[in-house]
């Protein structure tokens, strides 16, 4: 990032004000309209930079790249690449897209180039082949009533292999779930549609490369097996999982679905926004230590919008309240040799922090404002025709990085 002293850089593209996709961020993802099919594209303003017509015009002709590695449809083949050649890619595009850079701006092919997003359908951006909850100690224990079957897990990471079959893109309507729910003041076990739908408002992190199994993946080095970040709602059914034992068993309360954002913000978009993660001042197994563990100064917006109503804010979070760092969360993820593959999802849990009025869900929003009474609380859950919409940005000293948005509106059960 150019400090104060040099100045800002600023894009020959129109980028309107408070958006996302600056000449700093330039996330990565797939799309197609009526007239290209599915390829990976990277976002600008209301624009997608075409990386398959930008090959073609010849831009990146001195990187090692085959024809048609942006003409798949997932990023797979194109991460696995490794970060050198992705991160040449993508400051390539940033140099083309600077202000003082006439190449592409004058290009006859700019036209072809340059695509309008509002005209892109946004496509699942990797083939995710499996994907990981990580508990968070705000999740741990935020039963209704403080009821938990297992008492938190303070000295590691609390996680578990989730179901990529249902993680959805932005955009993709959730179809409320039903299961078993156990009836209130009693320990029968009905069944029917959740009555109790919230959201948890995470990151989740995209893996970028493979590793062997048996192998264990070290916090010091866990960065370089990660590629970027998405904005993740992993969508829970609070009365189903009480009737299931709470969120230490995640099964028919969870995976129905988890909606992601479409475009995938890369870390070296993020590096600036490090900060000093919360876990490095606990008392750490010795695979979880290490001397440069990070977080990131992410805002984090969740807002609701009625079948017939206005967009309303429902609470705001920061992924700086995270309590373990994204090393820490691989290093747990394989210090028993389980592997991971390019694609995977790995996600942060619920972030809030209640001293700061930060949450990240409805029940933490009831439990610690103040809604207790039963009618109270089932009135401020997910209702049919609801759309959920999160929203995460980074933004200091005048430069923002964002990650979009999460939209999804909750259709009755079938």
């Amino acid at each position: 990032m150019e400090n104060q002293k040099t100045g800002l850089l600023k894009s020959w593209v129109q980028v309107p004000q408070n958006s996302d996709f600056t000449i700093y961020n330039l996330p990565f993802g797939i799309f197609r309209n009526k007239r290209l099919s599915p390829r990976a594209g990277i976002a600008i303003g209301d624009k997608i930079v075409d990386l398959s017509a930008l090959q073609e015009a010849g831009f990146l002709s001195d990187i090692k790249l085959s024809d048609d590695i942006f003409l798949q449809e997932f990023l797979n083949p194109f991460i696995g690449l490794g970060k050198p050649t992705t991160k040449k890619v993508r400051e390539r595009v940033q140099q083309l897209l600077n202000e003082d850079n006439s190449d592409l701006k004058d290009h006859q092919a700019r036209g072809k180039i340059m695509v309008g997003l509002k005209e892109a359908e946004m496509m699942m951006p990797v083939a995710i082949g499996n994907y990981t909850g990580f508990v968070s100690p705000s999740e741990q224990g935020m039963m209704e009533g403080g009821a938990h079957i297992h008492p938190p897990i303070n000295g590691a990471p609390f996680g578990y292999h989730g179901r990529s079959s249902s993680v959805v893109l932005s955009g993709t309507g959730v179809y409320r779930p039903k299961g078993p729910i156990r009836s209130q003041g009693s320990d029968r076990l009905d069944f029917g549609p959740s009555k109790k739908l919230d959201f948890e408002m995470e990151i989740a992190f995209v893996v970028g490369r493979n590793d062997k199994m048996g192998e264990s993946i070290g916090v010091n080095e866990a960065e370089e097996y990660l590629f970027g970040m998405v904005m993740l709602n992993d969508w829970t059914a609070r009365d189903i999982q009480e009737g299931e034992g709470g969120p230490f068993v995640p099964f028919s309360s969870k995976n129905f679905a988890s909606s992601i954002s479409p475009w995938i913000v890369t870390l070296d978009a993020l590096e600036d926004f490090k900060t000093k993660s919360r876990a490095v001042d606990q008392d750490l197994l010795p695979y979880l230590q290490g001397k440069d563990l990070f977080g990131y100064d992410i805002a984090l917006e969740a807002y609701r919008k009625p079948a017939k109503g206005e967009e309303k804010l429902l609470c705001r979070s920061n992924f700086g309240h995270a309590p373990w760092s994204v090393q820490q969360l691989l290093a747990q993820q394989t210090i028993n040799g389980c592997t991971i593959e390019i694609g995977d999802l790995i996600a942060s849990g619920a972030i809030s922090n209640p001293d700061d009025e930060h949450f990240s869900s409805i029940v933490e929003m009831a439990k610690h404002q103040g809604a207790t009474a039963e009618d109270e609380i089932l009135n401020t859950y997910i209702k049919d025709g609801d759309t959920v919409v999160l929203r995460g940005f980074c933004e200091r000293d005048g430069v923002r990085v964002g990650f979009g948005e999460v939209s999804t509106k909750i259709l009755p059960t079938r």
